[in-house]
């Protein structure tokens, strides 16, 4: 590679002396098959050799500098650059055609002699620089340079495609000292024992574990990413059956984003190994709803609250309301929101849900047709500790917001709720059930239509899981479990989103909407998983740690209560309880005890447990042995 180094300096002269040796050698090929096969030209040819040299060189130094030909870098040239240099060539050719008639000048005889030089050019000169692309590509300047085999890592890469081929290119390029690339998988059998740029297709989906305990294989890059979501689950689920590290590229989209393709290989992520199928929108209603409207969010900065944001957007509103009470997230997600669309009206307040004068200042300002309520305290163990304040940000923040949307008369009204609402075992869920009932109730005295959408986990939100677990992963373990049966209901946030905007569309007012979440699935599977697929062996290279279940935690979620049925809607992951029959002034009952709760002097957690129980029948405590 020094030796590359040094010519590099003298590059473009190497280059064009070597386009002109093409043109010589392929005239003079031409002048000797001519001259009855003599190598030896006499006066008369040699002067016709090198005019026409001359002529040559000119016209095609002159074609090749306006098109910026030697600006291309070799090593990165293609099938389209070798493309454009025939057709340069064959360019040229008829422009020396051209002046050789027109200036009369001593040339070849023929012009059809011309035309078959600048093919025999052409083939020289791509010829060349396939050959120089080789060398540099492959640095067989350096094959006397030992790798040292210990460092490198075995690598097995999964689909036989142009993203395996760009990633076999680059490792070859400047990465053959970190990897060592074992192989191709891919379940077409007809591809089988052919090579993707001189690596090898060495089995199936159905090989890899015997392939990678066989060579050792150390990582494994997915590269398929025009792949269904269940083949993927399968795929990775057979990966997970080896020591090694799994990286993925992800979908179309990020790829596109991200032109160096190598550089979009990312660590497995639970949304991969879940195999959800993406959801599928009728976005004319979303847009009929939305766009030239004012919408206001509450918890904006939030996990949810801010993909909603995000959300709204695409679908052209007049005007985005993003209110929350912590300023650092509710910045982040204004910037970004900003910064994608500047021409758009967004505005981030600063305000309290519990502050009801402060939401009509912000209501009588902006008018919102439309109200997303996800601001809520959600974290199951922390508002066991501190459960009045789940109660005066989650219950009495939502009356304040649904009392305040009935006067201003917004049009609907959208509480976002959890699969913890129901049969809540916990202070948190009780208050996000109350939630639920106050928006029922209101819905009955009102002409703003209340709905609110239940769902369970969403994953990499604030306090999920998943991010827990790959922190933990990373620092070398424990991995902490609560408990080894414990079951969740999983899905993305921007699903859990799109399910939202989706459901308003069906709503009448009164409803809970409940979205299909899918299979649940256990958390200690999920922790094997990711341990797995980060190439460790759990309980061996990673501990899993049960560390027993938290107050107030249940070991399964529900998302629907005994006493409300289910009826389908119009999309198949999107269903709808029947409204219940608590009124308002049930409503402002259990508010009342709530309220002689929260001035009642040294409440504890038993007090506050006793009065939720009386509010909310369904609540109950959980044994957590």
């Amino acid at each position: 590679m020094e030796k590359i180094k040094k010519l590099s300096k003298f590059r473009n002269v190497i280059l064009i002396f070597l386009d002109i040796l093409c043109i010589a050698f392929a005239y003079y090929s031409g002048i000797v098959l001519i001259n009855n096969g003599s190598l030896l030209l006499d006066t008369y040819y040699t002067k016709r050799f090198l005019n026409t040299l001359l002529v040559s060189t000119i016209v095609y130094q002159f074609v090749f500098q306006i098109t910026r030909r030697y600006k291309n870098l070799i090593r990165y040239e293609d099938g389209k650059d070798y493309l454009i240099y025939f057709i340069l060539c064959i360019i040229s050719s008829i422009i020396v055609a051209i002046v050789r008639k027109v200036f009369d000048i001593f040339m070849v005889e023929t012009t059809r002699l011309i035309i078959l030089a600048g093919i025999f050019i052409a083939i020289l000169m791509v010829s060349y620089r396939v050959v120089l692309r080789y060398i540099l590509v492959n640095d067989i300047f350096n094959k006397n340079v030992k790798v040292n085999k210990e460092v490198q890592k075995n690598l097995l890469i999964i689909g036989a495609g142009n993203a395996a081929h760009e990633i076999i290119r680059t490792i070859h390029s400047n990465m053959k000292e970190i990897y060592n690339i074992v192989g191709i998988i891919d379940d077409n059998k007809k591809r089988l024992n052919y090579s993707v740029s001189g690596v090898k297709i060495i089995g199936n989906r159905n090989d890899i574990v015997r392939i990678c305990e066989e060579n050792k294989i150390d990582l494994i890059f997915f590269s398929i990413a025009n792949i269904d979501n269940e083949n993927k689950k399968q795929i990775l689920n057979i990966c997970q059956q080896t020591r090694a590290k799994v990286r993925i590229l992800p979908g179309m989209k990020e790829i596109i984003r991200n032109k160096k393709l190598f550089e979009n290989l990312r660590d497995v992520e639970i949304e991969d190994i879940l195999g959800r199928d993406p959801v599928k929108l009728d976005n004319n209603n979303i847009e009929n709803l939305i766009k030239d409207k004012t919408i206001l969010v509450t918890g904006a900065g939030g996990s949810i609250g801010s993909e909603l944001c995000r959300q709204i957007m695409k679908y052209k509103p007049e005007k985005l309301v993003m209110l929350d009470i912590y300023e650092n997230s509710l910045y982040d997600i204004e910037i970004e929101l900003k910064t994608k669309y500047p021409k758009a009206k967004i505005d981030a307040i600063i305000a309290s849900v519990r502050d009801k004068k402060r939401l009509e200042e912000v209501f009588e300002k902006y008018n919102p047709y439309l109200v997303f309520h996800a601001a809520a305290h959600k974290h199951v163990p922390l508002m066991e500790n501190s459960p009045l304040e789940a109660i005066k940000n989650n219950i009495f923040g939502t009356y304040n917001v649904t009392n305040v949307a009935d006067k201003f008369k917004v049009k609907r009204f959208i509480l976002i709720s959890t699969d913890k609402a129901v049969n809540p075992t916990n202070i948190m869920g009780a208050t996000k059930r109350m939630c639920e009932m106050i928006v029922q109730a209101k819905n009955k005295v009102s002409e703003t239509e209340f709905v609110a959408v239940r769902f369970g986990n969403v994953l990499g939100s604030n306090g999920s899981v998943v991010p827990l677990f790959k922190k933990q992963i990373m620092d070398g373990g424990p991995v902490t479990v609560t408990h080894k049966e414990i079951t969740r209901f999983f899905m993305t946030i921007p699903e859990a989103v799109e399910l939202i905007l989706q459901a308003i569309t069906y709503a009448d007012g009164g409803e809970i909407f409940v979205l299909d979440m899918g299979e649940p699935v256990k958390i200690y599977d999920l922790a094997v998983s990711l341990i797995k697929l980060s190439g460790y062996v759990p309980n061996e290279d990673i501990e899993i740690k049960i560390t027993g279940l938290r107050p107030g935690e249940k070991l399964y979620e529900e998302l629907l209560m005994g006493e409300e049925g289910l009826q389908k809607t119009a999309h198949d992951k999107i269903f709808v309880a029947e409204p219940t029959n608590i009124t308002i002034d049930d409503i402002e009952k259990k508010l009342e005890k709530l309220n002689n709760l929260l001035n009642k002097e040294n409440a504890d957690l038993e007090d506050t447990k006793f009065v939720m129980k009386e509010i909310i029948p369904t609540y109950h405590e959980e044994n957590n042995k």
